[in-house]
């Protein structure tokens, strides 16, 4: 089962925790795991939420709650404790230093870094609360050194990680 292998993974690296990003959600509910046969799955992100394994945050429920989906009523069901404040001081402090690489790098277009910088922009929002929190990111994304139209997370983690 899809659960065992995620269990093994997860607490082979504990007490390290990590933080999902908003394709970690997406991609998994309507690509490998859907609800209607995968509910162990979701059972599992919930408990490893609750033994402080995992955690995610709140702009990246805000683009789950863009959908009107089961993966919405699932993350404002049973996740939404486990969806963290970027409020917080160091975590401002962090975007902050985020906002400021992505203004002095010459690879990216500045569209890129308009959206990069929008406040709800969530991949900006977990890296910070992952630079400020010392977390694992866990993303779909991947690295790419030629890219210029956006800014991946992986390529964001470069400096700062």
């Amino acid at each position: 089962m899809p659960e065992n292998i995620f269990h093994d993974f997860l607490t082979a690296f504990s007490p390290v925790k990590y933080i999902l990003d908003a394709n970690v959600f997406m991609e998994a509910s309507r690509r490998y795991y859907p609800f209607d046969f995968a509910k162990p799955f979701w059972d599992g992100l919930v408990s490893f939420a609750k033994q402080v394994i995992i955690v995610s945050v709140d702009k990246v429920l805000d683009e789950i709650k863009n959908g009107n989906d089961a993966l919405k009523t699932w993350a404002e069901n049973e996740f939404v404790n486990y969806f963290k404040d970027t409020a917080s001081n160091s975590v401002i402090t962090a975007y902050a230093k985020l906002v400021q690489w992505a203004q002095g790098e010459s690879q990216y277009m500045q569209h890129a870094k308009d959206v990069f910088m929008q406040e709800k922009n969530a991949d900006t929002w977990v890296l910070a609360y992952a630079m400020a929190n010392n977390l694992t990111i866990v993303t779909h994304e991947t690295f790419d050194s030629n890219v210029t139209k956006r800014i991946p997370i992986p390529n964001a983690c470069l400096p700062f990680f």
